[in-house]
């Protein structure tokens, strides 16, 4: 037989497990490999003959990707979700994971999914570490809160988490018992503690060139801030892989489920199929750059009028996509026309 082998990979924590098929579907090989680096680098290399392979999407992908992906003809990654509907089945192992995996492939059948450049994921690697400090973060300043009201103590919300008031008004304390104030100053030592591990991870992300120079264009677009302008480009990565407006705001989770059946068309709830990351920044975003934007000012109050306050911050997201799409895709800095359409 002649021709490149078609292999799918199941892949899981500790195993690996593959089948080889030709063209016309015979079996060529199968079975289960140690994940290890090792251990899959002299599997792929032993191989006797070129091959495709295709794996689908999980948290263990990423470096298998970039491990195998010099040693193959083609390789690719298949989305989870789509996956599982094509390929559902009522025996289900890892071998028949493989196996559905290597025919998909071959019949070229396969639901592929964008797999971004490895330079683009170690930089979403660190956004994403960023975000989850911010979070420890906030659960900290409420913890702090919390210990306060527990104990009746009156404070400044808006001064609490300020450094040189959190000091006199830990200084004031005298009713309050002493372990409330050891989890006050030890609370205020992590908080601190994020914050300089926030800046750190920003610094970083602000030192590499491209990535620098795509934020400050996309931050020409009012309302949109340094973290959103990151979001935005990290997890998007190659933006030309968007090829419209509804399919970027679909993909950033802005757009309702869609049940069409006998002429019915039935609208749900927002699709929980969507990058979430990129999600709750948005919506975070258009909760504030009306005020900063009078374009989206006017598409919040027109959506508010129809008595939705939810459905017109989905307004302001889905328009911010617009222009994000529109800046990312000129290579231009925004600019709005006398009409008030957005140029770049």
């Amino acid at each position: 037989m002649t021709g490149n082998d078609y292999i799918g990979l199941d892949i899981h924590k500790k195993t690996i497990s593959f089948c080889a098929k030709a063209q016309d579907g015979t079996i060529l090989d199968q079975g289960t490999i140690v994940a290890r680096r090792d251990t899959l680098l002299a599997w792929a290399k032993a191989r006797p003959r070129p091959w495709i392979g295709a794996m689908e999407a999980t948290l263990f992908t990423g470096w298998i990707y970039d491990l195998l992906k010099p040693l193959a003809q083609e390789l690719k990654v298949a989305h989870p979700a789509m996956l599982k509907a094509i390929a559902a089945s009522k025996k289900k192992n890892d071998q028949v994971d493989a196996r559905t995996i290597a025919d998909l492939l071959r019949c070229n059948l396969l639901p592929e999914c964008y797999m971004a450049p490895c330079a683009i994921r170690d930089l979403r690697r660190v956004l994403r570490y960023r975000n989850l400090v911010v979070r420890q973060a906030t659960r900290m300043k409420n913890r702090i809160a919390g210990l306060l009201m527990e104990t009746g103590t009156p404070y400044n919300k808006e001064r609490l988490h300020g450094r040189a008031y959190f000091s006199e008004l830990l200084g004031s304390l005298r009713e309050v018992p002493r372990s409330v104030v050891e989890l006050l100053q030890l609370s205020r030592g992590q908080l601190e503690f994020f914050a300089t591990i926030q800046r750190r991870l920003l610094k970083g992300l602000g030192q590499n060139p491209d990535l620098s120079e795509r934020v400050a264009r996309l931050q020409t677009i009012p309302g949109v801030g340094e973290i959103m302008a990151l979001s935005w480009a990290l997890e998007v990565g190659e933006v030309k892989r968007l090829p419209s407006i509804g399919q970027a705001a679909s993909y950033c989770g802005l757009t309702s489920a869609q049940h069409n059946s006998a002429g019915k068309e039935h609208r749900g709830p927002i699709s929980k199929q969507r990058n979430k990351h990129l999600q709750t920044i948005l919506i975070e975003a258009a909760k504030l750059a009306p005020r900063h934007n009078p374009q989206l000012a006017v598409v919040h109050e027109r959506e508010l009028q129809r008595g939705d306050r939810n459905q017109a911050t989905l307004a302001v997201a889905r328009k911010l996509v617009a222009y994000l799409m529109a800046v990312d895709k000129s290579g231009k800095p925004f600019a709005m026309r006398a009409s008030g359409e957005e140029a770049a």
